[in-house]
């Protein structure tokens, strides 16, 4: 029976050494067979006890000098198999395979549309200007003609940052236009493109961060013919040529007077009859005659300059140009949303 265990040893030292291991999952397979944990080895080790007393050295030894040598050959595999893979990694690209299709991405619905209307009225010479998101309230209400105790100053429609009760996300880019009035002289033309935000419930028609564009024209004798001229022309370039417009009273405390502009949208079908409610018409912005209050907080003499300003949300533009039916869309980061303006 002692004669038999060393054959079985000697059996075992001839099939690690021509055993044929190949690749990675060769490698892995040799190591779960001679030195996993149920690897053939192991039933021989319990067996010493079947070894005369003068052989157990013996025994010992060669058994374990069959374990090194399984531990050799995987090392050896192991790293034969790393090597071959760096060498294909680095190897040259084969030119008769087919190119992969390379998916290029498209600009987002809101950018598109805010890039036409200023492209739209850098047309009739007005300048893009821009500023801080973060305001004080002197920019983003006092200055605009705004009461200390009007409802927009409200923290239910206001973000005021936490440590700095004068200091909050503006509500409209305005803001924008009372800075520049106060570091310019007339004659002023500026649009202001940007993100506002105000603290409104989410839904399909509103939403707590939005985009504005404003625009602002103060000259000598600027008056509402001109503004409804500039917004004729922004309607015909924007919606078509047959587009028409209606001013319709309103309020806004820092223009006096104050309008909000329809679109004539038409009562094509169901849908028409919905946004429209039932009317034809749209509502797309507001605009007015700069109050001279405005003009005096910021520096510029209103017995010798006037002015107008209006202001529109791109997310409004954008759903009537593309038919979106949800603003949130537009936040949500859907590459199947997206990918319909490549």
């Amino acid at each position: 029976m002692i004669g038999d265990i060393f054959e079985e040893l000697e059996l075992l030292r001839h099939e690690v050494e021509a055993c044929s291991i190949e690749g990675e999952s060769g490698a892995e397979q040799f190591r779960q067979l001679y030195l996993g944990s149920k690897n053939k080895l192991k039933p021989l080790f319990s067996r010493i006890t079947e070894v005369e007393a003068s052989r157990k050295k013996e025994f010992g030894q060669r058994i374990n000098s069959i374990k090194q040598l399984a531990e050799e050959r995987f090392e050896a595999a192991k790293q034969n198999a790393s090597t071959s893979g760096s060498k294909m990694d680095v190897s040259a690209p084969d030119m008769s395979l087919p190119a992969r299709d390379l998916s290029s991405g498209s600009k987002h619905p809101i950018t598109l549309v805010m890039d036409r209307i200023v492209s739209i009225f850098g047309q009739i010479g007005f300048e893009v200007a821009e500023d801080r998101e973060i305001e004080d309230e002197w920019h983003n209400f006092t200055a605009l003609n705004t009461p200390d105790d009007h409802p927009a100053r409200d923290m239910q429609d206001t973000f005021y940052l936490r440590d700095f009760t004068s200091r909050l996300l503006r509500t409209h880019t305005s803001s924008v236009q009372s800075r520049f009035m106060t570091s310019h002289k007339p004659p002023i033309r500026i649009l202001a493109p940007g993100k506002v935000y105000r603290n409104e419930t989410i839904s399909a028609r509103s939403h707590c961060q939005f985009h504005q564009v404003e625009g602002l024209y103060i000259d000598r004798a600027v008056s509402m013919a001109d503004l409804k001229q500039t917004l004729l022309y922004f309607a015909k370039e924007m919606f078509g040529p047959e587009t028409r417009i209606r001013l319709r009273p309103s309020y806004f405390p820092f223009t006096e007077p104050s309008a909000e502009m329809d679109i004539y949208w038409g009562l094509k079908d169901e849908t028409d009859h919905r946004i429209t409610k039932g009317t034809g018409w749209l509502e797309i912005l507001g605009c007015g005659m700069v109050d001279p209050a405005v003009l005096s907080n910021c520096g510029i003499d209103p017995t010798e300059y006037s002015g107008f300003a209006f202001g529109m949300g791109i997310e409004r533009q954008a759903m009537l140009l593309y038919k979106i039916p949800d603003i949130r869309y537009y936040f949500e980061n859907d590459l199947r949303f997206l990918r319909q303006f490549s």
